[in-house]
């Protein structure tokens, strides 16, 4: 549904920290996204978070939740980000992970608008791997004009 180069004109994230490679689909009437992060041995966290046994970090995990969510939101709400906007990462509630994630894995993350109020966006979200739970979240972002 979005691949790469649509993702680059919507994210204002670049590498090392973007952290979704493709969209495969978008329900814009049920609210949902299911995106794909492929975890390759080549990410920079990986040479120190474990040399010997890389795992991908949970902070990153659940970031990259979040910037499928923004493609979300801007398909839903029918906007784009101004050169003077972000949209932030504000909050998490009830993190947990099930399962490390490792070079090799294709993470498929899952989002849903749960809530939007007052222009913050409250969605659920799940990372899997093999259809095995990574990790579930709430995510909390907000877009807002920076000076």
């Amino acid at each position: 549904m979005m691949d790469i180069y649509h993702i680059l004109d919507k994210l204002p994230h670049r590498y090392p920290f973007l952290l979704v490679d493709r969209v495969l689909d978008i329900d814009v009437s049920a609210r949902t996204i299911r995106a794909v992060k492929n975890v390759t041995v080549n990410e920079p966290f990986f040479t120190g978070h474990f040399p010997r046994r890389p795992v991908m970090p949970g902070v990153l995990i659940i970031e990259a939740m979040a910037q499928a969510c923004a493609l979300l939101t801007f398909e839903v709400e029918q906007v784009a980000l101004q050169d003077n906007q972000v949209f932030y990462f504000v909050g998490v509630d009830g993190a947990r992970f099930k399962r490390p994630v490792a070079p090799g894995d294709q993470l498929i993350l899952h989002g849903e608008i749960e809530r939007a109020r007052a222009l913050v966006y409250r969605f659920k979200c799940r990372a899997m791997v093999d259809d095995e739970l990574a990790c579930e979240a709430i995510v909390m972002c907000t877009m807002r004009e920076v000076s």
